[in-house]
Parts: C-alpha cells; sequence; structure tokens
C-alpha cells in the first residue's frame, strides 16, 4: 500500500510538502491531518480515538470527492488505510470495499493518475479483500476498456472467469456470468470487425472462407458467455443485442425471436420498454402480420406513451381500424385523457401538434 500512497500524494503543494509524514507500527498519518482531526465533534478539543480519527477521515475524503478536490481527497486517502487495522472485526471488514469505491474514484479522476497506478491499485485491493475479488476484477476490466485496453480487459475477465473463494454462492455465480458475458462482448466485438472485413471479400475469395469460419469460431464463444446471462432476471440490453445479431446472422430466427419474446416478456425480467422496441424491430423486419405488431407497442405504449414509435403505433392502429378502451372516435380524449392521440382520425400535422411535447422528453 504504501507505494500507492506515495503515488497518490507526490503531486502535494509546496506547503503541504513542508510537513513530512510520519509513518507509525500501526499505519500512515499526517502531522497536518490532525488539525483537522482536532476539530472534529469536539468543540475543538483534539481527539484521539482511532474511531474517531478513520470516521472523521472518511467524512473529510467524501466531501473532497464532492467537490472534486482529487488531491485533497487522495492525502486524506493516505491516513485512512489505517482502517485496515482497526479493532473492529466488522468494520475491518468492510474497509477493503471503501478503500476500493473511494480510491478507484479517485484515480480515475485524478490529473495525475495513470494506469499503471490504477493497476497496481486493483490489484492489490483484490488481495486485500478477497470477498470483492470479482467485484474489483469486473470493475478494473471497465477501466481498462475504457482506456482502449481490450486485450488486457479480456486477460483481467479470464483470470476472474476462473476464481473461486470457498463454496460457490448465489452472488458470486451472478457476478461469474457477468464477467463471462463482458468476455462474450469483447469476442462480439472481434466478431464484428470480422464482419466488416468479410463484407469487403468475394464469396469466391479463399481469404472469404478463413474469414467467415474465424467468425463462426469467435460467434460460438460469444454464444456461450452471453447464454447464462440473459438467462438471468436483469436489465441486459447490449448482451441481448449482440447475441441476436449474431443469431440473425446466422439464419436462427427463431432463437433469435425466443430470446427476445422471454426478454420483453417473462415476469422475471423486470419491466423494461428497450425490450419492447428489439421485439418490435425483430418482427417488423420478419414482416410480421399487423396486429402482432400492434400487441408488442401496447405495451411499449402503457410503459412509455412518449417514444417515437408511438407514431407508427397510431398509423398501425389506424390501418386496422382499432380503438382502445377509454378513447373517443372523434378525437375527445376520454377518460384516459391524452392518450386519444393514439385512436382519433387526426391529420399529421395534427398529431404533430398533439404529441410535440411528449417527444421532447426523455427516453427511458
Amino acid at each position: 500500500m504504501s507505494d500507492f500512497s506515495e503515488e497518490l500524494i507526490r503531486s502535494k503543494t509546496e506547503d503541504d510538502q513542508e510537513e513530512s509524514c510520519v509513518f507509525s507500527g500501526t499505519g500512515m498519518s499526517f502531522p497536518w491531518l490532525q488539525k483537522y482531526i482536532g476539530t472534529v465533534a469536539t468543540g475543538g478539543k483534539k481527539e484521539k480515538d482511532f474511531a474517531q480519527t478513520t470516521n472523521a477521515c472518511l467524512s473529510f475524503i467524501q466531501e473532497a470527492l464532492l467537490k472534486h478536490r482529487w488531491q485533497k481527497a487522495a492525502e486524506f486517502m493516505h491516513s485512512y488505510f489505517q482502517i485496515l487495522e482497526d479493532s473492529d472485526s466488522h468494520k475491518r471488514q468492510a474497509a477493503p470495499e471503501i478503500i476500493w469505491k473511494l480510491g478507484s474514484e479517485i484515480l480515475f479522476y485524478h490529473p495525475k493518475s495513470n494506469v499503471e497506478t490504477f493497476n497496481t491499485f486493483a490489484d492489490r485491493m483484490k488481495n486485500i479483500g478477497v470477498m470483492n475479488y470479482l467485484k474489483i476484477s469486473l470493475q478494473h476490466a471497465l477501466y481498462l476498456l475504457h482506456h482502449g485496453m481490450l486485450e488486457d480487459a479480456n486477460r483481467n475477465l479470464s483470470h476472474a472467469e476462473t476464481w473461486r473463494y470457498g463454496e460457490k454462492s448465489s452472488s458470486q455465480e451472478v457476478l461469474i456470468n457477468l464477467i463471462q458475458a463482458y468476455k462474450g462482448l469483447l469476442q462480439y466485438y472481434t466478431w464484428s470487425k470480422k464482419k466488416m472485413e468479410l463484407s469487403t471479400l468475394d464469396e469466391d475469395d479463399y481469404a472469404y472462407n478463413t474469414a467467415s469460419q474465424n467468425m463462426l469460431n469467435h460467434s460460438w464463444k460469444t454464444s456461450v458467455n452471453l447464454c447464462a446471462l440473459i438467462q438471468t432476471p436483469g436489465v441486459w440490453d447490449p448482451f441481448v443485442k449482440s447475441y441476436v445479431e449474431m443469431l440473425e446472422f446466422y439464419g436462427d430466427q427463431d432463437g433469435a425471436r425466443e430470446v427476445l419474446t422471454n426478454y420483453a416478456y417473462d415476469e422475471k425480467f423486470p419491466s423494461n420498454p428497450n425490450a419492447h422496441i428489439y421485439l418490435y424491430n425483430f418482427l417488423k423486419r420478419e414482416k410480421a402480420p399487423r396486429e402482432k405488431l400492434i400487441s408488442v407497442l401496447k405495451i411499449l405504449y402503457q410503459i412509455v406513451p412518449s417514444h417515437k414509435l408511438m407514431l407508427e403505433f397510431h398509423r398501425l392502429l389506424r390501418k386496422s381500424g382499432i380503438t382502445l378502451p377509454g378513447f373517443k372516435k372523434s378525437g375527445t380524449p376520454g377518460k384516459t385523457g391524452g392518450q386519444a392521440f393514439t385512436s382519433a382520425p387526426f391529420g399529421q400535422k395534427a398529431i404533430g401538434k398533439r404529441i410535440k411535447h411528449w417527444l421532447v422528453r426523455k427516453l427511458w
């Protein structure tokens, strides 16, 4: 930890540097920090209690983060590491996750931070907070992805994928599925690039067959890594979209339809308008019957009545001569108020006027 701490405080101001850092047998502290601690909840009376010292330090870190004072937060963080030696076992066990969350936030925004420092911090925190190994590994991989380091991110996820601690719990299983799914997204990215390359080749060319086989290998790996996650209740939009795109590319329309239908209608999954949008667009590509399209948009309308697809919903309703419950054919709102615009026989100009204020609202 000392290397990390020294890295964090390396850019101290000249005034701060005049007061040297004091190392004790139990941790590290700053003389100037005691000036702050002495005024915490004691009316100016100097406080020596370890627990109050670390609590005060945590408050200073949080305040510094809120004000985006990254250097100041790093300096307080240097001293907060002492929490790892707290006599309270509950606080000691919770400390690694708190330190990771605070430290990673500081290192992400600190102007003098770099990937090497972040990697060192992440690797050490994985060993210190063993119960947080999977969470830290996933967040570490996302940090690497943010910096365009795809191979390093994939390597990080591969190590985490095989990690086990004690008996496999349900929470561990979900995290492992998520880690595998992110590996799948990386493989999908490679597959997508090969797909672009394939579109530039002649089908009779030898290179076309090689590229096609490489794509097939990547799609198989991606499918394996994505399947477990998208069957688990949750909002998995990018994973579902990637998987469905590959299924459609290889002509498995039934498989794609099944995935999207389950994602939209399975009651175990949380309400998600995007799930119905994906299903609608898929059915539209398949040239599904109008009634089927209407049934999908009807649910979307109940979730997000301001969505731009409501214009298509209106057109489909008009073509089918359908009036939803609560509407008056004249176009005057019934008991459902503003819902009338979806079924009344308005012209396009009138529709635009009536729903203009709906469409400017943020999509979910």
